[in-house]
């Protein structure tokens, strides 16, 4: 149904620069199905395709410097946090002159895969997370917008034929990847109290963690809390949005913000499977900050280091802060289709000195709300909202710069 074309063409280009490329994201997210399709799309000599879940496969690599220093061409391992042993034996491959094969491997992302794979293939090899559907996949017109946002981006929970459907498939989701998928990456934390702190997280979506009041609910230690969000975290299933501190005299946040990564899991944690649910629920405003901001930054093309929020202890706050090449772009998310300037917004342009400032909102179009500030449909971020990685001059959307507001 969907091509998934511009995933494609990234990882081709870092295969092209890189021995080795780690597609990572979570399990039924796609990447076994991406990765065929570039092998498909591989022309240039052969393709070998490992699976480790398959035993004959993980078999053959029992020796694995032996079993892949004769392939050539492109060699795609899939489920390779299975056999993390593989790295050492990519590591002396990679190091071949002329580069005889390059490898695609294919993981669902966890702390050890990650560091495992960084330190012992450090300047060997290329990273691409691949996350569920996004609006430029599915398109931004007002109906998929709203289906995206309620079943969120995994494939199958997307296509499903009805919101029930898709709601059942997320709760299988959910206990598979607790009882089975992290066992299998060696977590020992059992799956009951895994799901309550996940749970627990959900109903603090887009808010400031705060780690003693987390530890104090499941009477465990502030440093037990921190490993949960970090295991979370380094499986793509929650992420974090660090705070940024400016050199000013107002008391600013220093706790980050965390937020469930996909907007479905979001909701089958919170007892939420129907539109209609979504729309009374007393979190609706914290799940649509959510998705807008992963759609902003999806857009933009920003990385994970790059994107932070604001907040004073006074209540001045911005929703996403993102610096990148030498520019300041702040963005508020509005569930509502006539924003308008808040002191906030004032406060965030002068203490930051922001280079502009949108507000994203429901409504269908994109207007200035002042010289500096816009308000950017968030069905209208494909057209409206440019790229880091394109050209950009000094202007602000082509006007004359203003004096900050007061």
């Amino acid at each position: 149904m969907f091509a998934r074309t511009e995933h494609c063409a990234a990882v081709e280009a870092l295969l092209r620069d890189s021995p080795v490329v780690a597609l990572l994201g979570p399990r039924q997210v796609g990447k076994t199905t991406l990765a065929r399709a570039i092998g498909r799309r591989w022309t240039k000599s052969a393709v070998t395709v490992l699976d480790l879940e398959r035993d004959a496969d993980r078999r053959r690599l029992d020796e694995p410097l032996g079993a892949l220093e004769h392939l050539r061409g492109l060699v795609i391992i899939d489920e390779v946090q299975f056999a993390p042993e593989l790295f050492r034996a990519l590591r002396v491959l990679a190091d071949r002159t002329p580069v005889r094969t390059r490898f695609l491997v294919l993981g669902s992302a966890s702390p050890d895969l990650l560091r495992q794979s960084s330190e012992t293939l450090a300047g060997r090899i290329a990273f691409h997370e691949l996350g569920g559907f996004s609006l430029a996949e599915v398109g931004a017109a007002g109906p998929k917008l709203q289906r995206l946002w309620l079943r969120g981006g995994f494939p199958r929970s997307f296509t499903a034929k009805a919101d029930a459907a898709s709601a059942r498939w997320r709760r299988d989701f959910i206990r598979t990847f607790l009882e089975r998928d992290l066992p299998q990456l060696e977590v020992r934390t059992p799956a009951l109290a895994l799901r309550r702190f996940w749970s627990m997280l959900a109903h603090v979506h887009g808010q400031t963690l705060n780690w003693s009041e987390l530890g104090r609910s499941m009477g465990v230690a502030d440093t037990t809390v921190r490993s949960y969000v970090d295991l979370l975290e380094g499986t793509l299933v929650v992420q974090t949005l660090k705070p940024w501190h400016e050199n000013i005299s107002k008391r600013q946040v220093k706790s980050p913000k965390v937020f469930v990564r996909d907007s479905g899991l979001l909701h089958t944690l919170l007892d939420i499977d129907r539109a209609e649910q979504l729309e009374s629920h007393p979190r609706v405003g914290a799940s649509w900050e959510g998705f807008a901001i992963q759609e902003v930054t999806r857009r933009l093309g920003a990385r994970l280091d790059q994107c932070f929020f604001w907040s004073t202890h006074a209540g001045a706050e911005l929703d996403l802060l993102v610096v990148a090449d030498g520019k300041r772009l702040g963005f508020e998310m509005k569930r509502t289709s006539a924003p308008g300037i808040t002191p906030s917004m004032r406060s965030a342009l002068a203490d930051l000195r922001l280079d502009s400032l949108d507000v994203i909102h429901t409504g269908r179009e994109t207007y200035p709300l002042s010289r500096e500030v816009r308000a950017l449909a968030l069905t209208r971020v494909l057209s409206d909202l440019t790229p880091l990685s394109a050209p950009r001059t000094n202007a602000v959307r082509g006007r004359a710069r203003s004096p900050v507001l007061r």
